[in-house]
């Protein structure tokens, strides 16, 4: 079966896995109010390494297959990375809230927009860097800078962003050097998990014994929600499913103010909705590029065959 064969299922395993993401972050946030944030990472990330062993030794060519790769720096550097991005996004969780952080941290993709060029030597047309521009207006209106109302701490979200928008970017140039991306989805679990435990013993902490099963539920939505994505891409192309990503902004918005209290902010509301709608201006201009690349490849193969 082609990636590209069953897009219906790609959707509903993408819509599970962020309702499960969306859940993990709402835990991660229930812990970070008590716990050092490096502490339960590292627990988290010993089961995602897990997770990440038991896949790559039932995948094709197994582990030797899997850590195989062209770039083991940048691969090594990527898992780093994406721990200190997890440390600052459940950081930003605990101090500015769930529904804040995932407005800004909806940039990220328009930050990798802006990073593929001098990382891929991306071209970016007119109407992407215009998608970026009203992504960073959305921005400014979030943080009302100069309103009287800025919170400093929302800078912490915008790193997170920027973070995660670079890890995705060195994510996409270490499976174009690879051929594939399963090189890249083990060192995030292998490398992840040994950075993380050279930090977090230094904040080891006695937990509580419903907490440790608040832990349980962290490990479990994490490897959940990374398994459906994991189906969601092998159903069809990335570029389908990316849309129905943004929901994750809507289900933790949602939990942050059922289960947290949040306030509900229509300012900080209009600023996702700018970011979130150049975002998928931003992605149907890539599917509609991918399209065009296509018909001129059968067309081009049929005057061949012509």
């Amino acid at each position: 079966m082609s990636r590209a064969s069953d897009p219906a299922t790609g959707i509903r395993f993408v819509l599970i896995a962020v309702m499960l993401f969306a859940l993990q972050d709402g835990i991660s946030k229930h812990l970070a109010q008590s716990y050092p944030v490096p502490f339960f990472v590292m627990i988290r990330y010993w089961f995602f390494a897990a997770f990440v062993i038991v896949v790559a030794s039932r995948s094709e060519g197994g582990i030797r297959a899997a850590w195989r790769t062209k770039m083991p720096l940048v691969q090594i550097f990527r898992g780093v990375l994406l721990v200190f991005q997890i440390w600052v996004i459940v950081t930003s969780f605990d101090l500015i809230g769930l529904g804040p952080t995932h407005a800004i941290f909806a940039l990220h993709p328009l930050l990798a927009t802006l990073l593929a060029i001098p990382i891929l030597g991306e071209m970016v047309g007119w109407r992407r860097m215009v998608a970026v521009g009203v992504g960073f207006l959305g921005i400014l209106v979030i943080l009302r800078p100069g309103a009287g109302v800025f919170d400093p701490y929302a800078l912490i979200a915008v790193g997170s962003a920027f973070l995660f928008a670079f890890y995705s970017v060195l994510t996409r140039l270490v499976a174009r050097a690879d051929g594939s991306a399963r090189p890249a989805f083990f060192y995030t679990g292998i490398a992840g998990a040994v950075a993380a435990t050279l930090v977090g013993p230094f904040f080891w902490t006695e937990m509580l014994a419903t907490d440790w099963a608040w832990l349980g539920a962290l490990c479990v939505t994490g490897m959940s929600g990374h398994y459906c994505l994991i189906r969601a891409l092998d159903a069809t192309e990335a570029v389908r499913i990316q849309p129905f990503i943004y929901l994750q902004m809507v289900f933790t918005m949602a939990l942050g103010w059922v289960v947290f209290g949040e306030p509900f902010d229509p300012v900080t509301l209009l600023g996702g909705a700018m970011i979130i709608g150049a975002g998928l201006y931003a992605i149907w201009r890539e599917w509609a590029a991918i399209e065009r690349a296509k018909a001129a490849a059968r067309t081009a193969e049929k005057s061949l065959k012509g």
